[in-house]
């Protein structure tokens, strides 16, 4: 789910391949160094020995998501809330990160495989992926409808059958939500949902403020930012079907999965967690109860 500088510019139609364009737009509201905690020394002192024989985590992250992880004014930074909070749980593990880009559907075979340590990327948590991963959970958030400024097509979340509507490819947003609001459009007789998805999230956006898509749909944060951003879109409906976003790690390190959930816990009680959500304005997904598989 995915991209930014100002949703990278491309939120005003600048598209280049997966990611979107910078255009000079200034740093996003949020962005600028979060001070590392202290290390949790009994934590890190359980961190297994072929994770913290190196020093740091190899963590694949689809950065096309503002304003949980996108990339900075230099087209290579990760940076977001998202960024700044697994960040915060390496220290207190006394490990460093270290971020690689990746497409959001290769992140959790990337972890299966190896190639990488974590996958951080505003994972929702469902059984169809704690069947392949564990997945950690550390924050809760709902699904946004958001259509052009004035919704000039009139779509409706609940009465959207034959609109055409973006949404980035992977996400439950495409396999769960749009694909049952299909089947009771055919229910009903009426014509399907255009589903029409894209490779990330900024593209999504893009794709409405041009009017190319009616309405598009994805996680509340991403499409309440994107409106904050744009100046071109609007909210539509309510926040739905809340559901925690879980850290993704391979199956056969459970034990490693709850040094991560006893983490983030240290950092709930330090007061890092609340500074972290607090600076970008994410406050509402906050939990107090981290755990392994949920």
């Amino acid at each position: 789910m995915k991209t930014r500088k100002c949703l990278r510019g491309a939120l005003l139609g600048l598209v280049l391949g997966p990611t979107l364009v910078t255009t000079g737009c200034g740093a996003a509201a949020g962005t600028g160094t979060t001070a590392a905690p202290a290390v949790d020394e009994t934590l890190a002192g359980k961190v297994p020995d072929e994770v913290k024989s190196d020093g740091k985590l190899l963590i694949g992250i689809d950065p096309t998501y503002a304003p949980n992880e996108f990339l900075d004014t230099d087209g290579k930074t990760p940076v977001g809330w998202d960024i700044d909070l697994f960040n915060a749980v390496a220290a207190k593990l006394g490990l460093e990160t270290e971020w690689q880009s990746s497409r959001f559907v290769d992140i959790i075979p990337g972890v299966q495989s190896g190639k990488f340590e974590v996958g951080v990327s505003s994972f929702t948590i469902n059984d169809e992926r704690k069947q392949q991963v564990n997945m950690i959970s550390y924050f809760s958030a709902g699904t946004q409808w958001g259509s052009k400024k004035g919704n000039p097509t009139g779509i409706q979340p609940d009465n959207a059958c034959g609109k055409k509507v973006a949404v980035q490819t992977g996400t439950v947003q495409e396999t769960e939500d749009l694909s049952q609001r299909n089947k009771d459009c055919e229910s009903a007789g009426n014509p399907r949902i255009i589903i029409d998805s894209l490779e990330d999230q900024g593209q999504a956006a893009a794709a409405v403020v041009s009017g190319k898509d009616d309405a598009m749909l994805a996680d509340s944060p991403i499409v309440t930012y994107a409106v904050k951003q744009t100046g071109q879109l609007e909210l539509l409906g309510d926040v739905y079907e809340a559901a925690p976003y879980g850290y993704v790690i391979e199956k056969d390190r459970t034990d490693f999965g709850q040094m991560i959930a006893d983490a983030v816990s240290a950092l709930i009680s330090d007061g890092t967690y609340k500074t972290i959500l607090d600076k970008w304005g994410v406050q509402a997904g906050a939990i107090d109860d981290p755990a392994v598989n949920p």
